[in-house]
């Protein structure tokens, strides 16, 4: 395994993190819980593998996911970096304690190494965590009960840089990938600033996590799609952890490999992905580029969402969770079958794409 410093934390962290979000479950809907028996194994052979990085949250896994690592890190928490998160932004102080509290009875922990402020943007960090949970925050850290105060981020470049700018916290988890680069600019900030940066998503929720011809082949040698968006975040400088919710024995044993060869990807290699993926996007645009202009649609088509998994599809190869994402938005708002080819969209549409048309060939190549 290979280690990284996690910013001005000072923490060597294996630059694969585990991430507890999709543990393997057994039961349905509201009563579904975490196998133990598949999944404790899993974090136990990641631990033995090096890792020494786990990410979970409060929701996670039908609120379960907590209880699982604490109990997978009996025998390994003096080794190993835990990092959770408190959702609470509200103006009783009593409740954010009080998530803070379960927190480290479910991790069987006394202390948490990183606590995240869960999802912050910042007009969220300006009305809540900065005149008011940023208090509760320190007030963990003098007690010993949070080591360092991180936060997790959904944002664009600019408010990156500005928490960044703040000296608040110590790392942020955010969300890069090689679908979604879109950040590149502010985590090169946030690494030249000194504040870890830890990669959530690096193969896009799973949409990275099949097989693409398309993708495959940017890189010559490519055997699976996983290894090369795991590899592409890694090779970004300025990244320290690359998390994995991984949801199978296999899934760890793939990552251990990748995230131990030292290789990575050649500046050749960066290169043609750079060249490759800006084709793409173009070719990506030519077909809708997201502009919302065309809603809304007074038959409750979600338009954007429609193309953007066709996109996936025919521009990026990823046909499987293109699919899946597309079953998804029919048992929703039925999608396109509500279309009434009335033809307003058409209209406001400034790239004069047949929607209509495309519409029906999105309907007929995904569901």
């Amino acid at each position: 395994m290979i280690y990284r410093q996690l910013g001005k934390t000072g923490l060597k962290v294996s630059q694969l993190g585990f991430g507890a979000m999709r543990l393997p479950m057994q039961g349905e809907g509201d009563a579904a819980r975490v196998d133990r028996d598949k999944a404790i194994p899993m974090i136990h052979r990641a631990f033995e593998g090096g890792v020494n990085y786990i990410d979970t949250a409060v929701g996670y896994c039908n609120a379960d996911s907590q209880v699982v690592v604490g109990e997978a890190l009996q025998g390994w928490r003096e080794t190993v970096v835990v990092s959770t998160k408190n959702h609470d932004y509200g103006p009783d102080e009593k409740t954010w304690w009080t998530h803070l509290e379960n927190s480290l009875k479910r991790l069987q922990t006394d202390y948490i190494d990183i606590y995240n402020h869960h999802g912050i943007n910042w007009n969220g960090y300006t009305k809540n965590v900065e005149p008011r949970v940023s208090g509760w925050m320190q007030k963990a850290h003098e007690q010993g009960l949070v080591r360092h105060i991180c936060t997790s981020f959904h944002d664009d470049n600019a408010a990156l840089r500005k928490i960044v700018d703040t000296g608040y916290v110590a790392s942020i988890t955010l969300q890069y990938n090689i679908l979604n680069r879109d950040l590149e600019d502010g985590i090169a900030y946030a690494h030249e600033k000194g504040v870890g940066v830890v990669v959530m998503g690096p193969v896009a929720g799973g949409r990275l996590g099949g097989h693409s011809e398309t993708l495959e082949q940017i890189v010559p040698g490519t055997e699976r799609l996983p290894d090369l968006a795991m590899r592409f975040v890694l090779a970004n400088p300025a990244v320290t952890v690359a998390l994995s919710g991984m949801s199978t024995m296999e899934q760890v044993e793939e990552n251990l490999r990748t995230t131990a060869d030292a290789s990575g990807l050649s500046e050749q290699d960066k290169l043609a992905i750079d060249g490759h993926l800006a084709k793409l996007s173009k070719m990506a645009d030519l077909y809708c580029t997201g502009c919302r202009y065309c809603m809304p649609c007074e038959q409750g088509v979600n338009i954007p969402a429609v193309f953007e998994q066709y996109n996936l599809g025919r521009v990026y190869g990823l046909w499987a969770p293109a699919k899946q994402a597309y079953a998804g938005l029919l048992k929703q708002d039925k999608a396109v079958v509500m279309c009434t080819e009335c033809g307003a969209c058409e209209e406001k549409c400034p790239q004069d794409i047949p929607i209509r048309a495309q519409l029906k060939e999105a309907h007929g190549a995904l569901g």
